[in-house]
């Protein structure tokens, strides 16, 4: 009987319990995926749910339903402000045995035009000139599936935070642009969940990659200062108060701390973080990488010409106690491997908690 089929039947009896598989009754899993559900025009990813079968979305429904987390953070799935696409995708994983009653998502930042020429290619309202690259209004944003509750009055978004408040930050934009250039590429959110013990405080980003800029490094600066936002933040640093433990911090950080490109001493430093802990979830990457000097079981991604890049991350609060962590990559042999490589290139991420 999996972890889902035991939740469903105690809420059929009115009780609330927190649930988890192999780490015991006490447990709650945790989990983010950059899931590839995101679309080149708006409403393409509702057609894709609402249409017959599609190879990449039948995937990663298994997937989810392997994954079997009580919270999962999905990175890089459009957003639609009816959330019919999230009603869609939950639709199918019901039916796929991994019920998710509850969902939420803010507005990203991705694709939300600043007014300015920030590629400095002579026109205004390309990808490149919004708050973070996107097509469209909502392409490549974040979303919350979950099993518990979600106090959703209690939502904070801090989205809108100006990257030149960073204190020590790396911004060199001119002032017009530095007057509405948010520092979230994706979002930066502090979500609650309900749970018998209290709220979990969800802390959820997808920075930028640092790459696909040129030397000024643009990209690479603000990878490193999304980092630095959430150091910062834990540390009661910025104007926002932070949340009460527990929390966790989970997304897709799109810094290696040991490979690739990147000022890696901003995700080194949010990994070090004291109000923190890194389980350094593991897979099976039944792989080597000779070159790099990372240990590849930790790696998240996988990069044609690249290679593996420990990218997504779920850090929970220093006081919660983990029984259980991992990076969902099975050995090739194992059907699941070919639905993980069908619907993205990256790896969900777990770790099983128990609430104090």
């Amino acid at each position: 009987m999996t972890r889902t089929t035991i939740f469903n039947l105690l809420r059929c009896l009115g009780c609330i319990a927190v649930l988890a598989g192999p780490a015991g009754a006490d447990s709650l899993r945790i989990a983010t995926w950059n899931a590839g559900l995101d679309r080149t025009g708006p409403g393409l990813l509702v057609d894709d749910l609402s249409g017959g079968e599609d190879p990449k979305i039948d995937a990663a429904v298994r997937v989810l339903a392997a994954l079997d987390a009580d919270v999962v953070l999905l990175t890089a799935v459009d957003y639609d402000l009816g959330g019919v696409a999230l009603g869609l995708l939950a639709e199918k994983l019901a039916a796929a045995g991994a019920d998710y009653p509850n969902r939420f998502a803010f507005r990203p930042n991705t694709g939300r035009q600043t007014g300015f020429d920030v590629d400095g290619n002579g026109r205004i309202g390309d990808p490149r000139d919004a708050q973070g690259f996107g097509l469209f209004s909502g392409q490549g944003g974040m979303a919350i599936l979950s099993r518990l509750p979600i106090d959703t009055a209690a939502a904070r978004d801090f989205s809108g935070f100006l990257w030149r408040d960073l204190p020590g930050g790396l911004s060199s934009d001119p002032p017009d642009l530095a007057s509405v250039q948010r520092l979230a590429t994706t979002g930066f959110w502090d979500v609650p969940v309900i749970t018998p013990e209290g709220p979990l405080h969800l802390l959820a980003w997808h920075a930028t990659p640092p790459v696909f800029d040129g030397p000024e490094d643009r990209n690479g600066r603000r990878n490193r200062d999304e980092a630095e936002f959430w150091r910062l933040f834990l540390g009661g640093g910025l104007p926002m108060p932070p949340p009460d433990a527990p929390f966790v911090l989970l997304g897709d950080g799109n810094l290696d701390p040991a490979d690739g490109d990147g000022l890696r001493q901003g995700i080194a430093a949010l990994l070090a973080d004291p109000a923190l802990q890194d389980p350094r979830p593991r897979g099976s990457p039944g792989r080597t990488e000779p070159d790099q000097a990372g240990d590849p079981a930790l790696d998240t991604a996988l990069y044609d010409g690249i290679g593996g890049l420990r990218l997504d991350y779920v850090l929970p609060s220093a006081g919660l106690e983990v029984t259980g962590a991992g990076v969902l990559r099975p050995p090739a042999s194992d059907p699941l491997a070919a639905d993980l490589a069908t619907a993205s290139r990256h790896f969900p991420v777990w770790v099983d908690i128990v609430l104090p």
